[in-house]
């Protein structure tokens, strides 16, 4: 992307951080692997494999120690993905987990039952199927599936075993709610949460509100 230089390292402590020193975001950005890609890409994709961008950044996990993720997005996407991130970083919001969808090949039942949180992926919407994810843009990720669930049209709740986390009141550990720190930066880097939307897909923020 313009002005992003390949293999470009963000944040001012790595991860092995000196003993009192505060941990930082800690970003690589660079071209996506072939393999990493595997299944979530194919033939028609309507975003082709070189304009997509491997994010590699730690976070912190439900165990309060600092973990390291990786996340396919857009080049256009990563400097708000970041910013989203180095928010949710700063305020030790947990993160369950964070992999490619390419480990769950492409397939979002499996990795919204895994708890995994993710961006790219070339697929339809889960629960309606006439219409293509903003996923297969890259600008769109998926934070905590089973903490943050998405109810679809027909008032189905993923994933499986989610439906306990519409209660958002008080919020458990590793919600998104309105105000908090992570929302807060969705809407400084002019995205949209979908938690607002009815019916709310807490897990989804993407750039155009889809």
């Amino acid at each position: 992307m313009p002005g992003l230089a390949l293999g470009l390292l963000i944040g001012l402590l790595p991860l092995g951080a000196a003993a009192g020193e505060r941990p930082r975001l800690a970003a690589t950005v660079g071209e996506v692997p072939s393999a990493l890609l595997g299944a979530s890409h194919r033939a028609g994709c309507p975003v082709p494999p070189g304009r997509l961008r491997l994010i590699t950044m730690n976070h912190w996990g439900f165990d309060g120690r600092v973990h390291r993720g990786e996340l396919v997005v857009h080049e256009d996407a990563v400097r708000p993905v970041l910013a989203v991130f180095g928010a949710a970083f700063d305020d030790r919001f947990p993160i369950r987990r964070m992999r490619a969808m390419s480990h769950y090949d492409g397939d979002d039942r499996r990795a919204m039952a895994d708890d995994n949180t993710s961006a790219f992926n070339c697929r339809r919407v889960t629960g309606d199927e006439d219409h293509l994810s903003r996923h297969s843009y890259g600008d769109a990720v998926d934070i905590n599936p089973l903490e943050n669930p998405y109810v679809d049209r027909s008032g189905t709740v993923h994933p499986p075993g989610s439906r306990a986390a519409l209660d958002r009141e008080p919020p458990a550990e590793g919600m998104l709610v309105a105000g908090d720190a992570v929302t807060r930066a969705i809407e400084a880097a002019g995205w949209e949460w979908g938690g607002a939307w009815s019916p709310p897909d807490y897990q989804h923020f993407s750039s155009d509100g889809t």
